[in-house]
């Protein structure tokens, strides 16, 4: 029974992680019914931003990063995560900027296309730019165990990780449902034409949609890193296509259905890996993809639309 709730945990961890990105992609559909498939080099994007801002602090002050923070290293750790959300806030605005507004009114398969080119070009651009051997991410968060009942262990990584993805859960629930920006972004989701016609930004909403996805992506990144430390520019590829696979089995579009399939998903990763083998784990993802949208193509929370075509 331990080793099922030790599982459990650690499944809970990486589904968090997975849920900050599925919820990227599906704030993105929501508004544009694009499938951003930059957002997982995006989540690549956010540990390098990480990364560097520990370089930067330990040129300045030393590798002694701890007289920044608290001896456990929480607040270094929260630091780097802020940066990071906020240097992948701006590359998400400059990204609907100059390369998703322009074809806005363009069929859609010309933006799926230009998706699928900006995350080749934030791959590659990234193996020139930091090149393509992998990074070792900085301890920054002191490792420690906590003795739960029954032999089950929660370290210190899995409590900052389960803390601050609920954080960043509920801040985003207010935003999207007690604020006058989310009724704004649940109007264009309905109606892009409509909301416009009403008075609503559509230009600011959409643009403040892709910098929260974005950092919510970020800090993903920064999380991940620090569970498992190595970097490089192709680290995003397999993990964004895994929260789109949860963001798929809850519903895209649906923001709680994001939060269930990759809950869903990061719990059969781990019971796989621990009691099967963990060579299927990654298979796993694409399996639950194939038997979605064999049973129930608009996921567990989504609801059928009908559209003319």
């Amino acid at each position: 029974m331990s080793e099922f709730i030790q599982h459990t945990i650690n499944g809970l961890s990486l589904g968090s992680i997975y849920a900050l990105v599925a919820l990227g992609y599906t704030m993105v559909f929501g508004v544009l019914q694009l499938i951003n498939f930059a957002h997982g080099d995006l989540f690549m994007m956010g540990a390098f931003i990480g990364f560097y801002f520990i370089r930067l602090i330990h040129f300045f002050f030393g590798h002694d990063s701890s007289s920044l923070s608290s001896p456990s290293g929480v607040l270094f750790s929260m630091t780097v995560i802020v940066v990071s959300m906020l240097g992948t806030a701006l590359l998400g605005m400059v990204m609907e900027r100059l390369a998703y507004r322009p074809l806005r009114k363009s069929p859609r398969i010309n933006l799926l296309i230009t998706a699928i080119g900006v995350s080749l070009f934030l791959e590659y651009g990234g193996q020139l730019l930091f090149g393509a051997s992998p990074e070792f991410f900085p301890t920054i968060l002191s490792k420690q165990a906590i003795a739960l009942p029954g032999g089950v262990i929660l370290d210190s990584t899995q409590v900052l990780i389960f803390s601050t993805a609920v954080v960043l859960m509920l801040l985003l629930h207010f935003l999207v449902f007690k604020t006058q920006f989310g009724r704004s972004m649940r109007a264009i989701s309905h109606s892009l034409e409509h909301a416009s016609l009403i008075g609503i930004n559509v230009n600011k909403v959409i643009m403040i949609t892709f910098m929260i996805s974005s950092a919510l992506a970020g800090a993903a990144g920064v999380m991940y890193s620090i569970s498992y430390p190595k970097i490089d520019p192709l680290m995003g590829l397999l993990p964004g296509l895994k929260a789109f696979v949860a963001a798929v089995l809850g519903g895209i579009g649906n923001i709680k259905g994001a939060l269930l399939g990759a809950t869903l998903l990061g719990l059969a990763e781990t019971y796989v890996a621990g009691y099967i083998s963990s060579s299927y784990r990654d298979a796993l993802a694409f399996l639950v993809l194939i038997v979605v949208l064999l049973l129930r193509p608009s996921g567990i929370l989504g609801s059928k639309k009908i559209e003319k075509v």
